[in-house]
């Protein structure tokens, strides 16, 4: 995936960030719970019909998302529950955000639609990441598919910039099932491997 790759780069230059923030007495919990708010100050944003704004915004705080990470690593703060924390935060971070669209395209006139993609997306986006997770208490790697977190943000992003939400919706339905269908074949093929090696 082009953000696991990405991902590496950004999280060495966060370092310094995150080192400037521990000084200051900073948590990481503290920025995961800065950075679910801030998702839903954007869901709001999104909600009350200023998508394009809604948009940019999502960018910015998708990257805060981040600096839990940077500040955990560079004042050695990391541990078992800050990593659990982070994740299942995030999860109502994206989901947050998926209401607030939810809440403005039911006064719009594809709101049938609307309804029903947003729930097929975030039915997916949950999906891909609880295969990678439940893969990963199996000890095995399931960083695979198309659609990745930074990647949901990004499509989601440039519809809602663009003014066209349904265009990112139909994208994100399909992709990330599709993307939780590939976690689930390369486990199996994982699981098949070793069971062949005696």
């Amino acid at each position: 995936m082009i953000s696991e790759r990405l991902g590496t780069w950004a999280r060495a230059r966060l370092l310094v960030v995150g080192a400037f923030l521990g000084k200051f007495g900073i948590t990481p919990n503290m920025l995961t719970i800065a950075g679910f708010l801030l998702n839903c100050i954007v869901a709001a944003i999104i909600a009350s019909g200023r998508g394009q704004l809604g948009g940019v915004l999502l960018l910015f705080s998708s990257a805060f998302d981040m600096l839990d990470g940077a500040v955990a690593r560079s004042t050695g703060k990391t541990s078992k529950f800050g990593g659990f924390f982070d994740s299942t935060v995030d999860r109502y971070s994206e989901i947050v955000v998926y209401v607030g669209l939810l809440w403005y395209l039911l006064g719009t006139d594809d709101w049938k639609w609307g309804a029903l993609l947003v729930l097929l997306s975030a039915t997916g986006a949950v999906m891909v990441s609880y295969a990678r997770a439940r893969a990963e208490a199996a000890d095995w790697k399931a960083s695979v598919g198309i659609l990745a977190r930074p990647e949901r943000v990004v499509v989601l992003s440039l519809g809602l910039i663009i003014d066209r939400p349904m265009w990112a919706l139909i994208i994100l339905a399909i992709a990330t099932n599709l993307t939780a269908l590939m976690r689930m074949i390369h486990v199996w093929r994982e699981s098949q491997k070793d069971a062949a090696t005696p």
